[in-house]
């Protein structure tokens, strides 16, 4: 099933950057009525919003999740199963820091589960948000305003708010290959680090670092139409085999399995994404942008 994708980023006012990866407008137009169905990668927390067809979602192992007007994600290590028709829609992609910041309760309590926003109590600070972001007319610029506005008024200081960048940006730094690097990059003590890795970014470091090497390898894939997966594993896998692992315990399927299916809303996303904003998926982007950083400075 085809759907035509209108979609544009917006990068967060230099008073919240950090916290977001970024907010973003999407139109999606299914043909005839019908609905188009997709997977998501593993990723950082999302908060969607939509005006018109609302999916179904569920991530493997959980409940389905249909009708929500918004859509929480916790970070995620396993692909989110959803499936829309024609809709227009707002997300915002949290960064760890932005989770420590807007939502409730320990990130690792919200891992791979998908939930009705306005509903869930960690996802409470924006449920006056759902039912008042879409005016009857569309206008992106008073509906972005209405999330910075939001967010402005949500914000606080975070007393780990230091450690918690530091974190995210050796997560995001190729050559930290494991757990040791990990902590050496961050100079935190291994068991600081896993207390703060789960608290704020919803797993423990190997799991993170593992699915940083998975996600180098899928984003790769998806964007440059690799002949083969081998063509885009990561350096840091050992072989194929272990890679066939890894792609299975994040994606539920073998490499293969994924390649032959259609990625009608994915694919054209990420090319997209990587196109204007410079990288192909969220776990990828730094937690600064340095352009913005310099712009504010």
């Amino acid at each position: 099933m085809d759907c035509h994708i209108d979609v544009r980023f917006f990068p967060a006012p230099p008073d919240l950057e950090g916290c977001f990866s970024s907010f973003y407008s999407a139109t999606f137009t299914v043909p005839g009525g019908e609905r188009v169905g997709d997977l998501l990668q593993p990723e950082w927390a999302n908060l969607r919003f939509f005006a018109g067809d609302r999916p179904d979602a569920h991530i493997p192992g959980s409940d389905r999740l249909a009708g929500a007007r918004l859509t929480a994600t916790g970070p995620s290590s396993l692909p989110v199963h959803f499936e829309l028709g024609s809709t227009r829609m707002w997300g915002v992609g949290l960064f760890p820091l932005g989770w420590a910041k807007f939502c409730r309760g320990p990130a690792t309590e919200m891992a791979n589960r998908v939930v009705d926003g306005e509903r869930h109590v960690a996802f409470a600070n924006f449920a006056g948000l759902a039912a008042d972001l879409f005016d009857t007319k569309a206008d992106e610029k008073r509906e972005l305003a209405k999330l910075i506005a939001c967010f402005r008024a949500l914000n606080r200081t975070v007393p780990d708010e230091d450690r918690i960048l530091s974190i995210h940006a050796a997560l995001v730094e190729p050559a930290v290959a494991n757990v040791a690097d990990f902590s050496e990059h961050t100079g935190l003590e291994r068991r600081t680090l896993e207390r703060l890795c789960l608290r704020y970014f919803g797993f423990s470091p190997k799991v993170m670092l593992r699915r940083q090497r998975f996600m180098r390898s899928l984003a790769l894939f998806m964007l440059e139409n690799a002949a083969n997966w081998s063509e885009a594993m990561d350096s840091h896998y050992h072989d194929q085999a272990q890679f066939v692992r890894e792609f299975r315990s994040f994606m539920g399927m073998s490499p293969g399995a994924y390649a032959a299916r259609e990625h009608p809303i994915l694919g054209a996303f990420m090319k997209e994404r990587a196109r204007v904003w410079g990288t192909a998926a969220q776990t990828l982007d730094l937690p600064k942008r340095p352009w913005l950083a310099a712009k504010s400075a």
